[in-house]
């Protein structure tokens, strides 16, 4: 069977285990459960902390697993990223007490605070900075006030939580990161048919399909419209003079896209979600 693992808690479980039900697996019913078996798709499946999958993975203690990029770098686990699945997103910066940090020179010499030691250490040292790591578990902005960290380095989204803090943001990105599916290396486990059901369920949430009908001599005008993956396919009709067309298009574009082609005269305009793909 393969072995999986997925988070047990937070947003990357509940985002990672909506995946996985749409794509058609036995899933947890109750949050207490750490381990399902799905006998119809010879897999099975282990609720682990975030933190520990890409160990779990990069040992090769289990096949393959969702888990953050920023967990799988921060780990420094030998387990290989297969495919970004576009959720979980976050953002890693610098942020330090306003107007006392201008760029990562800076910081050379002083205490960095931070969840993600590995991570932040690969970076700077890159970089060609060195600095002392203050690890922390949590509530990673107060460090500097208690007076442990001189800056810190955390998760940012609007960034209001550090201006509460009294900190700034500064220096580049240290990491733009989102959920992954990793494998163990030289895994000779078959996870092709999970991957290809997770780019399915990708597709599916990203793309709709449009069916029109067309003035024939506008084929071209409309599939530069609606161009779809590889390319619209079009079908005849009884009057010649029309053709109908099918294509996939970005579920954020709908109506953009509807307005065009009605402007450029395709009629009988249908939009229709997927509730699965392979591509």
């Amino acid at each position: 069977m393969l072995r999986v693992a997925v988070p047990n808690k937070g947003i990357l479980s509940e985002s990672a285990i909506a995946m996985l039900k749409e794509a058609g697996y036995t899933v947890r019913r109750d949050p207490k459960d750490l381990h399902v078996v799905d006998q119809q798709h010879g897999i099975e499946f282990f609720y682990l902390r975030p933190r520990d999958i890409a160990t779990y993975v990069g040992a090769g203690s289990l096949d393959v697993g969702f888990t953050g990029l920023d967990l799988l770098l921060d780990s420094r686990s030998k387990a290989e990223s297969v495919a970004d699945l576009g959720f979980g997103g976050s953002t890693f910066r610098f942020a330090g007490p306003v107007g006392q940090f201008k760029n990562l020179k800076d910081l050379e010499g002083k205490r960095v605070a931070t969840a993600y030691p590995h991570l932040v250490e690969d970076f700077l040292k890159a970089e060609g900075i060195e600095v002392e790591l203050v690890q922390l578990d949590g509530a990673v902005e107060v460090a500097v006030r208690l007076g442990v960290a001189d800056a810190v380095a955390d998760v940012v989204s609007t960034g209001n939580t550090l201006r509460q803090a009294g900190l700034e943001i500064f220096g580049p990105v240290i990491l733009q990161s989102s959920a992954n599916l990793i494998v163990a290396p030289n895994s000779k486990a078959d996870h092709m048919q999970l991957l290809r059901r997770m780019q399915g369920v990708l597709v599916a949430r990203e793309y709709v399909i449009f069916d029109y009908d067309c003035p024939a001599e506008l084929v071209a005008q409309a599939s530069a419209i609606t161009p779809g993956i590889e390319s619209p396919t079009i079908s005849p009709m009884r009057d010649t003079d029309w053709v109908a067309v099918r294509s996939l298009v970005k579920a954020d574009e709908i109506n953009a896209k509807m307005d065009e082609l009605y402007e450029l005269g395709a009629r009988a305009i249908l939009v229709s979600a997927i509730h699965a793909a392979r591509i």
